[in-house]
């Protein structure tokens, strides 16, 4: 049942209870306890960027000043109001935050580091990394395919 959303949340009640092989009442009812269990988070509408006219994706390490709740804190409040931003990751090792962004080119790019990632407090440096090409693009694992590999 995740595998079949994953591929396609739009499915009805009916058809997903077709590739499940399910009648209609008893899909109806796993699919809800998968989403009061948190397995289903939510359901979304993936957008094309290159067709919204920001086709660039910009990977952002940033190293913070301080590693003080306060400032994680602050840092994380400011990433979450800029709409640039799609990706945001505490991460291990040289650097403290890994950000994923999308832009319209470079200028776009710049506007963005001088206009809103630079004026939060306490960033100490950031390197960046422009996307050349998407090998492989996923918003959740494929649940089917990771239980077959463990077998």
């Amino acid at each position: 049942m995740l595998g079949a959303l994953r591929a396609d949340g739009r499915l009805t009640i009916a058809a997903l209870a077709e590739r499940v092989g399910l009648s209609q009442s008893p899909c109806w009812t796993r699919l809800r306890r998968l989403e009061e269990a948190g397995l289903i988070r939510d359901y979304v509408a993936l957008l094309d960027h290159r067709a919204l006219g920001i086709p660039d994706v910009v990977f952002v390490e940033v190293t913070l000043d301080k590693h003080d709740d306060s400032v994680l804190e602050a840092f994380g409040t400011e990433i979450l109001r800029i709409p640039e931003v799609l990706e945001a990751h505490l991460v291990t090792g040289d650097y403290d935050y890994m950000i994923k962004v999308a832009v319209s080119g470079t200028a776009h790019y710049e506007r963005f580091l001088r206009e809103k990632l630079y004026r939060i407090r306490g960033i100490r440096q950031s390197r960046s990394v422009f996307a050349l090409r998407t090998l492989k693009q996923e918003v959740s694992v494929d649940p089917v395919a990771i239980a077959r590999q463990a077998q």
